[in-house]
């Protein structure tokens, strides 16, 4: 006759009845999963009754999960040191149930207490096939699933009401309390700090006004442990978020002793001020030790690395984020919901990011790191990539986004950005000018020509630096573009002056070796130019444009009759000699005339719009003044035939002059 295998759901077992013969109707693959099903619910049964599990016992918020004398679950499987009886066919014996071990308080939690189980049960399940195998890690899997539920359970709220434990009778001594404190044993220490209290306000309401000495001398117990008490809570809280699993049990006896000191905040024995004000200002004290944590450059090593400020944001901004998902996903679930504690956490960072970014703008003086700082604080640190991250969503949905700067401090900021950009674009502006001189002046180069004109690209360089300026600004605030252009033009209005003179200084003294005109006319397009391209910002600043205008317009007024002054210098001899005895007989005046005519006509083709038809004009009424004159001047007479000859002349030498001042495009 077969014997047939039972399982009793009754208990934690494993057992196989059998009549010493190998069982026939169930093969061992069967057999193990029998065994498996059973060490499945022993697993179960274990996490229900584990400290640490939602349904067990202390899962209300305290930390005692493993006090001494407490016994953790039973083991699935056999006591360390029990016997395996071999079957007849080499099989393991496991018909007598497994029996529950006495466990000492000192083994692990649940989860590396599965863990071993596990591990204990892997070797004898291996002695079978494959198919074993299999169903191990399918049990394996589960119970991964099952320990990711529980810990979705733990993260629940603390309840906002408790029940205080028994204040003992008679409290502990000094020395034991302040022990109590030093290990954090916090419910205990307070507690009998609590009774002690209750003996302290006994005593006083029967000692009346002349209290003892002794009285006084508890009085001044109670103070210096209330002390110690406070000093241990600001110390745990404040680390909390950097050991967030050390603490996580010690966090839910803060704030029971929190809340509690505050409803005896008007009875005498206790410390003066709120605890729970002084827990803020240790969950501030904590995010200040976090954000000066963030690695931040030395000044002698801020040299070799531009980006020093953008990199140290950065990581302060990846701090925060990482600092705040913990305080959202673990810290928060250790607290009553009253203590606000994800709020708390916030409003702190608000408060010392900007006192830390107050002390790094001292350190900041480049326009770029400046503008880094002003970027951060009004853009970056209220956008997803901070504040409004999306892993920190929905709980930021109701905090504010904004840094509590100190009054002002921003517009402090901002006018420290714009005297900046005056600095440097006064340097860059000095520095155009000291590029002239290397590449044209200094060697008598001729400068160059775009479009058939003369011109030099200094204007374009000005342009898009004070473009860039704007557009960079534009992205920060409208106020601060505004800001920025107006010192650009400001620094801007100063420099057709400074150029005039530095060109005069430098190129005046070689007129005749240089191409003095040339540059004239180069410098009266390109300043024409830059003009035109500030006329764009006439609407934003006109008071700016308009002062720029107004000395771009002298310059050139000034170039341009520095040009008329040496045409008429140069042909000055030339039209004195005209209407002469040697005139009416040598053209050599009158070709020297018609060769700087011609030279004026060279260079005003190189002129761009409008100024070449004044000066043209202006010249060619210069011209045919002085060349007409002579016959006022001069008493000239001519006998015979000659006054034909002399008419015949000037009508030719006319003709050609008015040729010239035509290709001039001349309105005379």
């Amino acid at each position: 006759m077969m014997a047939k295998s039972t399982v009793n759901p009754d208990e934690d077992t494993v057992s196989l009845k059998s009549n010493g013969k190998t069982p026939t109707n169930d093969s061992p693959v069967k057999e193990k999963l029998g065994m498996m099903q059973s060490l499945r619910k022993s697993i179960r049964h274990a996490a229900e009754k584990s400290p640490l599990s939602p349904g067990g016992k202390g899962s209300k918020g305290t930390p005692k999960a493993t006090e001494s004398g407490s016994q953790l679950p039973p083991s699935p499987s056999q006591s360390i040191g029990s016997p395996v009886t071999p079957g007849k066919d080499g099989d393991t014996d496991v018909s007598h149930p497994l029996k529950r071990s006495k466990t000492d308080p000192s083994m692990p939690t649940t989860d590396s207490f599965v863990r071993g189980s596990i591990r204990r049960s892997l070797p004898f399940i291996k002695r079978k096939k494959d198919p074993l195998k299999t169903v191990c890690e399918g049990l394996v899997e589960e119970m991964k699933e099952e320990k990711e539920e529980e810990e979705v359970v733990v993260l629940a709220e603390i309840e906002e009401m408790y029940t205080l434990p028994e204040i003992p009778h008679t409290p502990l001594s000094v020395m034991q309390i302040s022990k109590l404190i030093e290990t954090e044993v916090l419910e205990d220490a307070h507690l009998n700090l609590l009774a002690l209290r209750r003996e302290f306000q006994q005593e006083q309401d029967q000692s009346g006004r002349d209290s003892p000495m002794e009285l006084a001398k508890k009085e001044k117990d109670l103070s210096l442990l209330y002390g110690d008490l406070r000093k241990k809570i600001n110390t745990i809280v404040r680390d909390s978020s950097s050991l967030p699993s050390r603490n996580k049990g010690l966090l839910v006896l803060v704030a029971r002793v929190i809340q509690e000191e505050d409803k005896r905040a008007e009875e005498p024995g206790g410390l003066p001020g709120s605890w729970m004000e002084a827990w803020r200002e240790a969950v501030e004290e904590g995010v200040q030790a976090k954000v000066e944590s963030v690695y931040l450059e030395q000044r002698e090593q801020r040299e070799q690395s531009a980006s020093w400020l953008a990199m140290h944001l950065g990581k302060l901004g990846k701090t925060i984020i990482e600092d705040l998902e913990s305080v959202k996903t673990e810290l928060r679930w250790s607290y009553p919901p009253s203590f606000k504690v994800f709020s708390t956490y916030v409003r702190s960072y608000h408060s010392v990011v900007a006192q830390h970014l107050k002390k790094v703008e001292q350190q900041v003086t480049e326009r770029r790191d400046l503008y880094v700082l002003l970027n951060w604080i009004i853009n970056i640190y209220k956008s997803e990539r901070i504040m409004g991250s999306l892993s920190l969503q929905p709980d930021m949905n109701d905090e504010s986004t904004d840094l509590q700067l100190e009054e002002n401090f921003l517009k402090q900021l901002k006018e420290k950005y714009c005297c900046r950009v005056k600095v440097d674009m006064r340097s860059s502006l000095d520095k155009i000018i000291e590029l002239e001189n290397e590449e044209f002046w200094k060697d008598k180069k001729r400068p160059e020509k775009d479009e058939e004109f003369l011109n030099s690209e200094f204007h374009m360089d000005i342009w898009t630096q004070v473009k860039s300026n704007c557009q960079n600004s534009r992205l920060i605030d409208a106020e601060l573009e505004l800001k920025v252009l107006s010192s650009c033009l400001e620094e801007l209005k100063d420099f057709p002056k400074k150029f005039e003179a530095e060109f005069n200084r430098l190129c005046g003294a070689l007129k005749p070796q240089s191409p003095w005109a040339e540059y004239q006319i180069t410098y009266i397009n390109s300043f024409s130019a830059l003009q035109e391209h500030m006329d764009g910002y006439l609407g934003t600043c006109p008071d700016e444009v308009e002062g720029f205008k107004i000395e771009v317009k002298w310059l050139i007024v000034r170039l341009l009759q520095g040009l008329e002054d040496q045409f008429k210098e140069d042909v000055k001899p030339y039209l004195r000699r005209m209407m002469t005895r040697k005139w009416l007989t040598n053209d050599e005046d009158f070709n020297e005339l018609y060769s700087q005519t011609k030279l004026l006509s060279q260079h005003c083709a190189l002129m761009r719009p409008p100024h070449v038809q004044e000066f043209a004009s202006r010249l060619h009424y210069h011209v045919v003044k002085e060349y007409i004159g002579q016959l006022m001047k001069n008493n000239y007479s001519c006998k015979n035939r000659k006054h034909d000859k002399a008419a015949d002349k000037i009508r030719q030498q006319w003709d050609e002059l008015v040729d010239v001042f035509e290709d001039m495009k001349s309105t005379s």
